[in-house]
């Protein structure tokens, strides 16, 4: 196969959605289809000793929460589809975030009950912004939830979509009886027992039909007809190019829990989905069919092996080929690397991989070159944008527990933050070091993970801010910044890279320096340049 088929074949998404709509459990379902695992393990039960594929770290199966995004690949109908599995939780948010700037295209998982919730909200709102092409699937139908209709509405009034639904229930809950799938014009039926295969389809080029009546009985067949009527005089027709351009959203209907809905999903998916796409980089449009390889780093992950500390670095190909023991350019470092075992992934299981083409996922050994938002090149000099770090909202001292182990505990920190699970912030009048995160939860992360995996403990004291506002000033020389140093010299602390930061206490402490000090800049990302 050529290289530009290799490209076409390309499907790399993400899936996002609020804690509990069902993410994991769909992305289980997908690879089911793709034959990569002989039985789905959902989330929730204890009991069931088979835990999820996609969530491998200790903390996720005790919590039954997704906290690191994990990468799974499989091949289905000839193409090539990689799934990153996001964290639903909002405290991993930003891992969400960078997640996204990886993606081709997104499905969005709502659930029937609860229909569209905050973080739902504010990670479509991210899509949108990045015009990223989006499918809705609506899961969990076979529990009580809202009509079918009104949830299509509340997903168009709260994320600002245009949605067409390719696929319908059949009724709902305890009346669920299956999908007529608008797609592919045919019905599936629903047995309600997940352990069987997947129901027989039946094709239905015509929904007229009396055969219906026989199969689901006369209400329903009467209703689905309704609905059916409506769907077409008030949606509009699907149109592909609408759909990558962001401007169209369509709508799928299932569980996946008990299996149902999904095949439809994913058959619909892999025809219509975008193949890799061209990506904004600081100085112009890379397209992935050139030829020269590029890439970037958009996620680290310290121990992926509890028995070696190995880092990975997981690097998304955006144009060229990525190949085992070539000498790639490290545009920051300014260095050539070579990497001897590139890895593929399927979740917990990694294959050493030859050859990589854009749109997949590749794991580098790190052992400290890389950081988040790195790029790679065949010696161009050039960055991809958009993987800033955010301002965190919560922030603590960090102390040593254990005086013997300073070294591992720093040690631990350090690659936890390069991880960009949190930020370090160093202050400067007295050295002492503060986490900062986007939420609570991730102190029990950090803590948790620097004992178990390096052998360290930490306990935190808080401390009061508001914001961490990165400082450039327009002159560093000028008589004002000195005397911003002077005033604000307790709140001033340096982050991992030596960047100044400003921990302010408040929202009226920014306004007011940034009134009081017009010519030093306050920023709350990263990436200001």
């Amino acid at each position: 196969m050529g290289f530009l088929e290799e490209i076409q074949r390309r499907r790399t998404f993400g899936i996002i959605s609020h804690p509990d709509a069902g993410k994991t459990t769909l992305t289980e379902k997908l690879l089911l289809f793709g034959g990569a695992i002989q039985e789905a393990g959902a989330v929730k039960n204890n009991k069931i000793k088979k835990g999820a594929t996609s969530d491998f770290m200790e903390i996720e199966r005790q919590r039954g929460i997704s906290v690191s995004t994990s990468v799974l690949a499989f091949n289905y109908k000839d193409k090539k589809i990689n799934i990153l599995d996001t964290p639903g939780h909002k405290d991993f948010a930003e891992d969400t975030f960078r997640t996204l700037t990886a993606v081709d295209s997104v499905i969005v998982v709502i659930d029937v009950a609860k229909g569209v919730e905050e973080q739902t909200e504010k990670l479509v709102a991210v899509c949108r912004l990045r015009k990223i092409p989006i499918i809705v699937f609506i899961n969990k139908l076979d529990r009580e939830g809202k009509d079918a209709f009104d949830l299509m509405d509340e997903v168009e009034q709260k994320l600002g979509l245009t949605v067409t639904p390719l696929s319908f229930p059949i009724g709902m809950g305890y009346d669920f009886q299956g999908i007529y799938n608008l797609w592919e014009q045919n019905i599936n039926l629903f047995s309600g027992d997940s352990r069987k295969n997947i129901e027989e389809t039946i094709a239905f080029s015509d929904v007229k039909n009396s055969e219906l009546e026989k199969i689901i009985g006369q209400k329903p067949a009467d209703l689905l007809r309704e609905e059916l009527e409506l769907i077409d005089e008030v949606y509009p027709k699907f149109d592909r190019q609408d759909y990558l351009d962001g401007k169209l959203q369509p709508v799928f209907f299932g569980s996946a829990l008990n299996n149902f809905g999904v095949r439809e999903l994913l058959d619909c998916f892999v025809q219509i989905a975008p193949s890799p796409r061209p990506k904004d980089s600081e100085t112009r449009l890379v397209d992935p069919k050139e030829e020269k390889m590029t890439g970037f780093v958009f996620k680290i992950h310290a121990n992926m092996d509890p028995k070696h500390r190995d880092r990975l670095a997981f690097i998304k190909v955006v144009s060229g080929t990525f190949e085992r023991n070539k000498p790639y350019y490290h545009v920051r470092q300014k260095k050539n690397l070579k990497f001897s075992s590139p890895n593929a992934f399927f979740a917990e299981k990694k294959e050493i991989v030859d050859i990589s083409y854009p749109g997949d996922i590749v794991g580098l050994h790190d052992t400290g070159n890389f950081k988040i938002g790195d790029t790679l090149t065949e010696g161009e000099i050039m960055s991809f944008k958009g993987i800033p770090s955010f301002s965190p909202e919560h922030f603590r001292y960090i102390n040593n527990a254990d005086p013997m182990k300073a070294k591992q505990l720093d040690k631990g920190v350090d690659q936890l933050m390069d991880e960009g699970v949190a930020q370090l912030f160093t202050l400067e009048m007295n050295n002492r070091k503060i986490i900062g995160t986007v939420g609570a939860l991730q102190y029990e992360v950090i803590q948790y993970r620097l004992e178990h995996e390096y052998g360290a403990k930490c306990t935190y004291e808080n401390f009061p801010v508001h914001k961490a506002c990165w400082v450039k000033p327009n002159d560093v020389k000028s008589d004002e910044f000195k005397e911003f140093r002077r005033i604000k010299q307790k709140f001033l602390a340096h982050d991992k890279y030596g960047q100044l930061v400003f921990l302010a206490d408040s929202d009226f402490t920014i306004q007011m320096t940034q009134n009081k000090y017009p010519n030093v800049k306050l920023y709350f990302t990263s990436e200001f340049e």
